[in-house]
């Protein structure tokens, strides 16, 4: 029967603690893992004015904000407000290009404004504005 002396047994396991942190260890001059960033995001908003009627969109797509014409001299009742999403996260750092265009009797009467934005961390718009084609128009 082989007997391990109480000193053999504390420097068999002293041996094998550092073997494992040896396997363990970073090669000498290697560099720390690098942890990607999380890529910031920024809302972009659409405003409609006017009382034409239009769509703005986005290029990257996301914006696709749309409003119906009405006559404030009518007996009806205005459409509800503009409808389709009239806002998206975008990248901070991404330029965004706009494009107004009116529905049928309707002509754009300002915007899109900005026509192109790069989107910064904060508050970012974009403002278009549509009148029927017969001179009708709000002031903005």
């Amino acid at each position: 029967m082989r007997t391990t002396s109480r000193t053999q047994t504390v420097l068999a396991a002293a041996t094998l603690c550092a073997a494992a942190a040896l396997a363990t260890a970073a090669p000498v001059g290697a560099q720390p893992a690098q942890v990607p960033r999380a890529t910031q995001s920024s809302t972009v908003y659409a405003w409609i004015d006017g009382w034409g009627g239009g769509t703005v969109t986005s290029r990257p797509a996301g914006i696709s904000c749309h409003t119906t014409a009405w006559d404030p001299y009518s007996s009806e009742e205005p459409p509800p407000n503009s409808t389709g999403p009239c806002s998206a996260s975008f990248p901070v750092g991404t330029t965004v290009t706009f494009t107004a265009t009116p529905d049928p009797g309707s002509a754009v009467n300002g915007g899109p404004d900005p026509a192109s934005l790069t989107v910064r961390s904060g508050y970012n718009a974009v403002w278009a504005m549509f009148c029927p084609t017969d001179g009708l128009c709000s002031a903005g």
